[in-house]
């Protein structure tokens, strides 16, 4: 089988007292779509952030393919967490700035982009994800399903090669839910980018993504195939499918 493009050993998180990782092992393949599930509170969100920096472990490794991240030279690291994007669970998007320069901001703030490219890209993204007509306007005026487009132009716009969705459906009604997991599908398909989404929309996500893996206190109990849960026989997962208390 494939090296994984990232793999969590033995990871383990505490925030003061309170562990919220304890011994996490998971592997995440490039070009796939693998979802993590699991009930509130169990370290979904904490996972992400240690993919993406923001968190380091107390203990275990986290492989980049297959190399240690903690002894990659810096330079290596900065390249990996610059392939890197997130979709924030609430958008993140900024009231004050419109959709243009919302989408434009990973671009500008990377200050080697020149302008007209920044256009190029931005235009680009616009047209790809239907939302030509909305540059001038700001996040207030559109709906729901228009911001969550826009949050996802912006996360593609620098080209990522992995896109972490923190609960990208939130606050959505049913419909839209669907939307935007088929939106999420036909990027991922369109562009090649390694996708991992932290979802409660179950089991619709399993209609979306090629893996899934079950967080529950603080170790990954399941990680398998859509099959691989229909098949499974393990209390927990079945338990939590159903939405039974566990």
């Amino acid at each position: 089988m494939a090296v994984p493009l990232i793999q969590f050993i033995e990871v383990a998180k505490s925030f003061g007292t309170h562990r919220v990782l304890k011994g996490i092992n998971l592997s995440i393949y490039k070009g796939e779509i693998i979802a993590i599930i699991g009930k509130s509170g169990t370290g979904k969100s904490v996972l992400l952030k240690h993919i993406i920096g923001l968190v380091q472990q107390d203990s275990g490794q986290i492989l980049i393919e297959g190399e240690p991240l903690h002894k990659l030279p810096a330079q290596k690291i900065q390249s990996f967490q610059k392939e890197l994007s997130y979709m924030f669970q609430e958008n993140a998007l900024f009231d004050f700035l419109n959709i243009y320069d919302n989408i434009a901001l990973p671009l500008v703030e990377n200050s080697k982009f020149p302008k007209a490219q920044v256009k190029e890209k931005v235009l680009s993204r616009i047209e790809q994800l239907s939302l030509t007509g909305t540059q001038e306007k700001f996040p207030a005026q559109l709906s729901g399903g228009m911001r969550k487009r826009v949050a996802l132009a912006r996360a593609l716009v620098t080209d990522p090669k992995i896109v972490l969705f923190d609960e990208p459906t939130t606050g959505l009604d049913p419909v839209r839910k669907k939307t935007v997991h088929s939106m999420i599908q036909e990027y991922q398909e369109k562009f090649g980018f390694t996708a991992v989404i932290v979802s409660h929309d179950i089991p619709e996500i399993f209609n979306v993504a090629q893996r899934i893996a079950m967080i529950d206190d603080g170790v990954i109990r399941f990680e398998g195939t859509k099959k691989d849960i229909l098949d499974s026989h393990s209390k927990i997962l079945n338990a939590f499918v159903s939405g039974e208390d566990i």
